[in-house]
């Protein structure tokens, strides 16, 4: 299959990244970070996570992050929340969409949020209602598509089943996540397929995390067969607690920079994402683990 001609992408750094830091970041912090996403071109930031202070106390701000945002025009600032008390906070803070988050296995399901993944598909049916009464679009995760910490590899149909449950609930669009980034081009391919057998892949995101390095090997096997829109972290910020000796999120400096190379348009300019990913790691003392991000610095 042709590649797609534009590709969006879904900036993590600010929610999937930071709020696997050990510690929590201010939040004056975050909001340049944001700042600085947007005047790159990202045209999608997930900007907080509207879960519980005291079990992600990294994102205790999220109330104040939302409203303190400068919003630029053409750019949507989203927010996880993941129960009904979330999407409340986040509808007063003005949130412009929504994500949830269900697991295609369900030890991690269990582990993660303490409840089965039907369990967590029922949890949803609420916030969904509520979202649609408010008019706000909501976004659907799936984690483990590609391999779990405590099941090993993960079967496409068992992703197939929890991504259709969740696009018929009414998420518009359903991102695939391999969390622990165990996955392998083959395997990403057959799952994308199983997938689009249900969801139309315009309807549908990739999301991998570089543990193994193959995400963005990963990303090229599912932009053939179709996938047009990436989630990413700049710097490659964030990765999964759960997954011993995991790394980050794909940095967006490298995807973008694979993205250039095939002549597929982003809209983002290079420079000032790699810029952007510099600074924040030294603003928070972690290594930069974008390759290209590394390489411009060095110029």
């Amino acid at each position: 299959m042709a590649f797609p001609k534009h590709v969006r992408l879904v900036e993590v750094g600010p929610r999937d990244g930071l709020q696997n830091e050990p510690n929590p970041i201010d939040t004056a912090t975050k909001l340049e970070l944001i700042d600085r996403l947007g005047a790159a071109g990202i045209s999608y930031i997930e900007a907080a996570s509207f879960v519980s202070p005291k079990w992600v106390p990294q994102m205790a701000d999220h109330r104040e992050v939302m409203t303190g945002l400068t919003r630029r025009q053409g750019v949507t600032y989203a927010a996880l929340t993941p129960n009904l008390k979330g999407l409340e906070a986040a509808l007063e803070c003005g949130v412009e969409e929504v994500a949830v988050f269900g697991a295609a296995s369900e030890s991690f399901s269990q582990k993660n949020i303490n409840c089965s993944v039907a369990e967590s598909l029922e949890r949803f049916a609420p916030v969904l209602e509520r979202a649609r009464e408010a008019n706000l679009r909501v976004r659907g995760y799936v984690s483990c598509v590609l391999g779990c910490p405590y099941e090993g590899e993960i079967a496409p149909a068992k992703v197939a089943e929890v991504s259709k449950a969740l696009f018929e609930m009414g998420c518009y669009e359903v991102s695939l996540g391999d969390t622990i980034g165990v996955g392998t081009p083959l395997a990403a391919k057959r799952m994308i397929e199983a997938v689009s057998r249900d969801i139309p892949m315009e309807k549908l995101a990739a999301h991998f995390h570089d543990t193994y390095g193959q995400a963005l090997a990963n990303l090229y096997a599912v932009l053939e067969e179709g996938i047009s829109v990436v989630d990413s972290s700049v710097a490659g910020l964030g990765g999964c607690p759960y997954a011993k000796g995991a790394s980050g999120n794909v940095a967006s400096e490298d995807v973008v920079y694979l993205l250039n190379g095939l002549g597929i348009e982003t809209g983002i300019d290079l420079d000032k994402l790699a810029d952007t990913g510099t600074w924040i790691t030294r603003t928070i003392g972690r290594p930069n683990r974008s390759k290209v991000g590394v390489a411009l610095a060095a110029k």
